[in-house]
């Protein structure tokens, strides 16, 4: 569908890509990582949530008889802690909305920022949404860079700038942490890599997941290969739990959350890569 679902829009954002930026954070993720730290952003669908924080656990917003939150529970909660998550956009419309802000963006070296969930699942209204920018913001992807790899050309060609995650190089780890194959995202990577297009390569630092000394010397590797010398490693977010109760989840990582990651920059610095902690 060429219409989109965002269920976030940060303003003035200074992590997400060069200069100051407007981010985008669009709804849907076929991946399930066990350390997600943006539950509502899965779901591809609008979704009702909850704050716990300050709840009375009154019922009030259940009293619909379907166990569900529904509309009815945004008026009933006496704290006004319910609300919708996900908000349909036009292509047009959000592009009229962020470019309010251009000239500001432009002369902070920024743009807008496209992430998510993963927003390489709503790849009709990125792409509309990405040609009525062009020549007029800045562009930048923020991405797992999983999804088919004749999509990511497409994509790439109107972008100015991409975050691309690496997480896990071993299959079959990546297959049990985060739900899905890394096949697409390891050859989309090497698109990238081969195209003209200025990224950053981003990799989590879960403890006991991707920190390990065997997965970060096996992706330190494939950046020589590729061609990259430079590289931001995000430490484990211990606060990654925070969101699931709002969705009605219980976050139950299988890994110590509470064990420091470990950085490792001499296993990048044999492979002539230099690192960023962020």
């Amino acid at each position: 569908m060429e219409n989109g679902i965002v269920f976030s829009i940060e303003e003035f954002a200074t992590f997400d890509g060069p200069g100051i930026r407007s981010t985008v954070f669009l709804k849907g993720c076929p991946l399930r990582c066990m350390w997600c730290h943006n539950p509502e952003g899965q779901e591809f669908d609008a979704q009702y949530v909850r704050n716990p924080n300050g709840c009375l656990h009154c019922g009030r917003c259940l009293s619909s008889g379907t166990g569900e939150l529904t509309q009815e529970s945004v008026g009933a909660c006496p704290r006004g802690l319910v609300r919708l998550c996900g908000e349909t956009y036009t292509p047009r419309a959000l592009t009229e909305r962020l470019l309010k802000n251009a000239s500001l963006l432009q002369a902070a070296g920024g743009g807008v920022t496209f992430s998510g969930g993963e927003p390489l699942s709503q790849p009709v209204f990125l792409k509309r949404c990405l040609d009525l920018m062009e020549g007029k913001l800045h562009r930048a992807l923020q991405t797992s860079g999983y999804c088919e790899p004749t999509l990511f050309r497409e994509i790439l060609s109107r972008l100015d700038y991409v975050l691309f995650d690496l997480k896990l190089i071993d299959e079959a780890a990546h297959l049990h942490y985060t739900g899905v194959s890394n096949r697409w995202i390891l050859e989309n990577f090497t698109l990238l890599a081969k195209s003209r297009i200025p990224f950053v390569v981003r990799v989590p630092l879960i403890p006991g997941v991707t920190d390990t000394a065997e997965n970060l010397t096996s992706i330190a590797s494939l950046l020589r290969e590729n061609g990259v010398s430079y590289a931001e490693l995000l430490p484990y977010n211990k606060m990654a739990g925070g969101k699931y109760a709002m969705v009605g989840r219980d976050y139950t990582p299988t890994f110590d959350e509470h064990q420091a990651p470990a950085s490792r920059p001499e296993l990048f610095a044999a492979y002539g890569i230099d690192i960023k902690i962020l």
